[in-house]
């Protein structure tokens, strides 16, 4: 599915971003965003068809694009899909981890194995892609890592137990990535974490946002991890008030954050959460 394309290290494979999850949703927001900043997008989702469809529409653009296969639970696959871009377009030079699923409710009526799910691809996905494709990132002239985490990440959750702290582990996994790349001398290599609140793409459908927040629109929040990227940001907390979370969390005690969680709604926020109306593995969206 991908076209051929110079292949090789420098600056070419530094402007050629493989993103995750990239059929729908958040992924597809942001090969949009790339594609239009000038940069060859490799989009890879485990929904083939969706899959097609963003890059058909990509490519009816004029945008450099390409798309594979992708499943970030299986090895094999992530090996066959790596294998099959170096082939067909070239080595990348950033990698965008955004793929990731939720299963809402309280944590004892979600069936154990969809909690499993939850951490098998918004966590051990986001390990074994990261570690399939780092080599050729660290061979680029500028090098790119960008984990697409939550404000979740950083307070508890109700009826979204496994989903917050899957962020939690993708927030200390790229934390501590960046500080291993840069005790190693990596320099070249920028890693960028994004924590939105809730995005309209349909997989939080029927959250309530905490107080003084909206959902926020996938075109809005890819444009601004493009600009993060550009600019080398190593966080990106939006909107503001995701700004003041961690802050909030390291100052005040317990039981004073714990009330103000609540009296921003953030405890009651999954309460009434529908989600897709079907399972959609691999694919945060």
């Amino acid at each position: 599915m991908g076209r051929p394309s110079a292949s090789g290290r420098g600056p070419g494979a530094s402007r050629r971003v493989l993103i995750t999850g990239a059929g729908g949703g958040i992924g597809r927001a942001l090969a949009g965003a790339f594609a239009h900043g000038g940069w060859e997008v490799v989009l890879t989702d485990v929904d083939e068809s969706a899959l097609e469809a963003a890059r058909d529409a990509l490519a009816a653009d004029g945008a450099a694009c390409h798309a594979f296969p992708l499943d970030v639970t299986d090895p094999e696959s992530i090996f066959a899909a790596r294998a099959a871009v170096h082939e067909r377009v070239g080595r990348i030079g950033a990698l965008v981890n955004n793929a990731g699923t939720v299963h809402g409710g309280p944590f004892l009526d979600v069936p154990l194995e969809l909690h499993r799910r939850v951490y098998r691809i918004n966590v051990e996905g986001t390990v074994a892609v990261t570690h399939a494709f780092l080599p050729e990132i660290l061979d680029a002239r500028e090098g790119c890592l960008v984990f697409i985490a939550s404000a979740s990440g950083f307070i508890g959750l109700p009826n979204g137990s496994t989903y917050a702290s899957s962020k939690w582990a993708t927030i200390g996994f790229a934390e501590s990535i960046r500080a291993e790349l840069r005790h190693q001398g990596h320099c070249h290599v920028h890693v960028t974490t994004v924590c939105p609140s809730y995005v309209d793409t349909g997989l939080f459908a029927g959250v309530s946002p905490p107080r003084s927040t909206k959902l926020l629109d996938p075109a809005e929040l890819a444009a601004e991890i493009l600009e993060a990227v550009v600019k080398k940001k190593v966080w990106l907390l939006t909107p503001a008030t995701v700004k003041l979370t961690p802050l909030l969390r390291s100052l005040l005690p317990t039981r004073i954050s714990d009330r103000v969680a609540t009296a921003l709604g953030v405890d009651r926020s999954m309460d009434h959460w529908a989600g897709h109306p079907r399972v959609e593995p691999g694919r945060e969206g």
